[in-house]
């Protein structure tokens, strides 16, 4: 009697083990805009743009790089800097939350920032410029322009497909 519970203990063990690592890993986006990308690199293709708090099924992984699938049935790579394992909930009521906050403000707020914390800060840091700040949030780098840099300075991607 004494071996057939262990025997259904070790069983009904092994189920839920199996049924634990069989689950579907699922990921939030924690970056403001991610992108999907055709190959785990940088400088892959962009396949795909997903936003804050996007939910995406886990498909693979590959060094520092996901291969996911997200609502819609869209696939590519994102790279792990760009996902948390915690689910993002933005509560706001009965309103859209995307009809009163652009993604920045999102982002920012997921993160603890937000137009009242940005005001403390700069009611503290009365001295401080923030003119570069602004001037280097508005520079856009097209992978055409990436490529070349790396190119230039002889520099070989890392990670992901080579």
């Amino acid at each position: 009697m004494r071996t057939m519970r262990r025997s259904l203990l070790l069983v009904a063990v092994l189920v839920l083990g199996v049924a634990a690592w069989a689950a579907v890993q699922q990921m939030s986006v924690q970056v403001r805009a991610g992108q999907l990308r055709a190959t785990p690199s940088h400088l892959g293709k962009v396949a795909a743009s997903v936003a804050y708090g996007d939910r995406l099924t886990v498909v693979q992984k590959q060094g520092a790089w996901y291969s996911v699938k997200d609502a819609r049935g869209r696939t590519g790579w994102i790279h792990e800097s760009a996902l948390t394992t915690k689910r993002v909930v933005l509560k706001a009521g009965d309103a859209d939350v995307a009809a009163g906050a652009g993604g920045d403000e999102i982002a920012l707020a997921g993160k603890g920032f937000n137009e009242q914390v940005e005001g403390e800060f700069r009611a503290r840091e009365t001295g401080a410029d923030y003119a570069w700040v602004d001037r280097m949030e508005a520079m856009v780098v097209t992978p055409e322009q990436a490529v070349a840099f790396l190119a230039a300075g002889e520099v070989a991607p890392q990670g992901g497909a080579r």
